[in-house]
């Protein structure tokens, strides 16, 4: 190891400095890894580098780590802070042994041995200059630029073109202590373990650069010589009548319509772009779970991206932070209405590949995309797609479209060995471009469709857009999926493999719903999304600043004390922070009088504003059900609160995608927060604390909407116990339009025709509709909505029902 004031390192040091940009993943390392500032720490790279060991010096330096210039002194042992598994690989001849360093390292051990409280960190750490994968049909330029094992000229000239896509990873850190008690002190071991570290380091740089890319035209004649697309190109030449080549050449136009052309300079010159754009658009992007799918990626799972879909920049962003947080950008099923010049050739370089809206019964086509799906997995390239099937106009999630879903399922059941893993993924946005267009679609003006001018536009428009929040959920593996809902389905796929499953389609559906109920489980609170919420569930959408920032800091406790998930993330700061936020962003505005500052929405931004409330109702649509309970009824049991909010809560689940696991035990925490708030007070029975009636009543405004539609519904279903589904849902609709006309609701899903379609459905499930004569828990459930009503809502809505007509 050379010595940090030696002139030639301080010479390499220098030139490295105003060569290199380096990137850090995990940008925190104390945070995201189980480092332990108090412990020794020592490094252990893949190969011994005078340029590497000076990057990390840089790096350590940043985040107040060790250098790897000071030697680490333990118990009066002396030894390098870094640990290499190979030597210095010259131009000539062989290989620097790696014997110091092993020796180095059995000297640790042993140290361990005489001291037992003494426990020294491994931390595995990774240097990449440049990321690109290498292709099938490299040649010199492989040769020239070859990354895992450069000599030192190869690695001058990396660092002279591919210095400014330098990245550093930091692995989780290893417990000398563990290693010792467990392996013993012995040279073999640490021979055994250098082993096991190389494995570490294969995989990670598999990780950060993903597999090699295939040659294109190659990959297409490949996939046509598979024994489903030749059965498929022989059964469209005889159902259209054509020759076995026209069909192939079929076969082949679709394949280049759908197909990705990924392109690692692409890649690194979007990265720049995107750089560029986030530091224009946004003041920060927050990110949360990133650790847990880079370990899936290093484990051998094939992942598989699930986000919600709230913007066209959904694409871009997952992409970006993925590529940031040292993990391969997947290739992404875009709609084919997005392979508009330019964007469509670009957005294909940059991995997506382009679906059609509807197969339409083509059958070629679908056995041309399903072969094509199989190959990008079992080739080990991640896949991203939009189980939403489009954009979400009201900030909601929508009802999954199971195609892809399915198509993923059939992939595992053809025989799929590594583990094949959704991974939900939660996108929101403190600004959504798209807002203004989404409500003007909603009130009936027609989707303008995709083009170069619409990217001009939206470019032209690029303001600050506050902060964008990735979190992602809990993953599912769909091998453990398949084992816990047809435990015998390797058997009967083995059997019959062209037989489809009778469980297969019920089986895609929960998958699909546990898809989106994990995406919200991952939700976002964030200052708009929360002030939002507040101030539309107030009178004139407007309230005093300080009543506002107390009932921020409210639901800032509420989300902190009994979290929905522990997947979902809560804004810093406090309500006052939170509402400085939003005025900076310019979402509310602010007026002062004589007696202080009133924050409220303006009229024309308030349909606008429901569009970021919908992105985290969920999450406060329990507490607020509760609060209504209580503010409704001056005395209430904790029995009675349970037995109302277990009667809505199926369809609370069924729109809005939820999944608390234990509903008894989160409604007792709500109600001993709101206790130990000084909110309620409970003797035999529950009461409001007079002086705060006002936070309790704002808290249940936040239901007021959702109560409305489910008193709609339960009078219908109790004036006319016969009626069919269909009747249900057309005049539930006609009915919350004029329940929206009179009472002046604007939310745009509260006269959401598929919505209603939803709930209709869970009602089927739960058996509203059977033909049995006992109608008590429909006129049970209507008369707790009703009584849960302001008195002039409810006489709208039961006059209305009881009228002859609905008009």
């Amino acid at each position: 190891m050379p010595k940090q004031d030696s002139l030639w390192l301080k010479s390499l040091r220098w030139i490295q400095k105003h060569l290199v940009h380096t990137i850090v993943v995990p940008q925190d390392p104390f945070a995201d890894l189980n480092l332990d500032a108090s412990r020794p720490l020592a490094y252990v790279m893949k190969t011994e580098s005078l340029s590497d060991i000076a990057a990390l010096s840089e790096i350590t330096t940043k985040l107040g780590l060790p250098s790897p210039y000071e030697p680490l002194v333990v118990n009066g042992v002396v030894a390098p802070r870094v640990v290499c598994l190979e030597g210095r690989k010259p131009l000539f001849g062989d290989r620097a042994s790696n014997e110091p360093f092993l020796e180095c390292f059995m000297r640790l051990l042993a140290v361990h041995k005489e001291k037992p409280e003494l426990d020294i960190q491994l931390v595995p750490v990774s240097l990449y200059w440049g990321r690109t994968p290498g292709k099938e049909d490299d040649t010199m330029k492989a040769a020239v630029l070859e990354r895992e094992n450069p000599t030192w000229l190869r690695k001058c000239l990396m660092i002279l073109f591919l210095g400014r896509h330098n990245f550093v990873q930091f692995s989780n850190a290893v417990s000398l202590r563990y290693m010792a008690d467990e392996h013993g002190t012995d040279m073999g071991i640490a021979h055994k373990l250098a082993r096991v570290a190389r494995v570490h380091f294969r995989r990670q740089r598999k990780v950060m650069t993903g597999p090699v890319l295939p040659n294109r035209q190659a990959m297409f004649h490949s996939l046509l010589k598979s024994e489903s697309l030749r059965k498929a190109i022989q059964e469209e030449a005889a159902s259209k009548k054509i020759s076995e080549t026209q069909a192939r050449e079929t076969a082949i136009e679709y394949l280049d319509e759908i197909a990705a052309n990924y392109s690692d300079s692409l890649v690194r010159i979007a990265e720049r772009f995107l750089t560029w754009l986030w530091n224009k658009l946004y003041s920060g992007i927050n990110i949360k779970g990133a650790e847990q799918i880079r370990q899936l990626h290093h484990d051998g799972h094939e992942i598989v991206y699930v986000p919600c879909h709230r913007s066209h920049m959904d694409y871009l962003l997952l992409s970006y932070i993925l590529y940031y947080q040292g993990m391969v950008p997947p290739h992404i099923a875009a709609g084919i209405n997005l392979n508009f010049w330019p964007a469509g050739p670009l957005f294909r370089r940059g991995g997506a590949f382009f679906i059609r809206r509807s197969f339409n019964g083509n059958k070629l086509y679908t056995a041309v995309f399903r072969e094509y799906l199989d190959q990008l997995f079992a080739k080990g390239y991640s896949v991203e797609y939009f189980s939403e099937g489009g954009r979400s106009r009201t900030g909601r999630l929508l009802a999954p479209k199971t195609g892809m879903i399915a198509m993923t399922i059939n992939s595992v059941l053809r025989g799929i060995e590594r583990p094949v893993t959704l991974v939900p993924v939660y996108l929101g946005y403190d600004h959504v471009m798209e807002v203004a267009t989404y409500h003007k679609e909603l009130s009936g003006k027609k989707k303008q469709k995709e083009s170069v001018w619409q990217v001009f536009g939206a470019i032209r428009k690029l303001g600050n857009f506050g902060q964008g929040y990735v979190n992602f959920g809990e993953p599912i593996t769909l091998q453990n999926f398949l084992n816990e809902t047809a435990p015998n389905w390797r058997t009967e796929v083995a059997d019959d493999p062209e037989q489809k499953p009778t469980w297969l389609t019920p089986a895609v559906n929960v998958l699909a719903n546990r898809v989106m109920t994990r995406i919200n489980d991952a939700a976002a609170a964030s200052s708009i999304t929360l002030t939002s919420l507040v101030l539309l569930a107030s009178e004139q959408n407007a309230l005093e600043r300080c009543l506002l920032e107390r009932q921020l800091d409210l639901y800032l406790t509420l989300l902190k004390r009994v979290p929905y998930t522990s997947f979902t993330s809560v804004a810093e700061g406090d309500g006052k922070h939170l509402v400085q936020q939003g005025l900076e962003l310019n979402k509310f505005s602010i007026h002062a009088d004589p007696l202080g500052e009133i924050v409220s929405i303006d009229a024309n931004q308030a349909i606008s504003m429901t569009y970021y409330r919908n992105n985290i109702i969920h999450l406060f649509i329990i507490p607020s059900l509760i609060a209504s309970c209580l503010t409704n009824n001056k005395q209430i049991s904790r029995a009675q609160i349970l037995g109302i909010v277990s009667d809505f809560y199926p369809l609370l689940k069924a729109e809005l995608f939820m999944g608390i696991k234990d509903l008894p035990s989160y409604v007792n925490q709500v109600l001993d927060l709101f206790i130990e708030q000084g909110l309620v007070q409970e003797s035999d029975t529950l009461s409001v604390v007079t002086e705060h009636t006002s936070q309790m009543l704002l808290l249940a405004g936040s239901v007021s909407e959702t109560l409305q539609r489910y008193a709609i519904i339960f009078n219908l279903l109790a004036h006319r116990p016969k009626m069919e589904r269909s009747e249900l849902e057309s005049e539930s609709h006609l009915l919350a339009q004029r329940l929206g006309a009179l009472h002046g609701i604007t939310a745009p899903e509260f006269y959401d025709k598929k919505l209603y379609n939803t709930l209709s459905v869970k009602l089927k499930e739960l058996g509203y509709f059977s033909e049995k004569e006992d109608k008590s828990d429909v006129e049970r459930i209507r008369d707790q909505a009703n009584s849960l009503l302001r008195a002039s809502v409810r006489q709208t809505i039961v006059a209305s029902v009881t009228a002859e007509h609905i008009v």
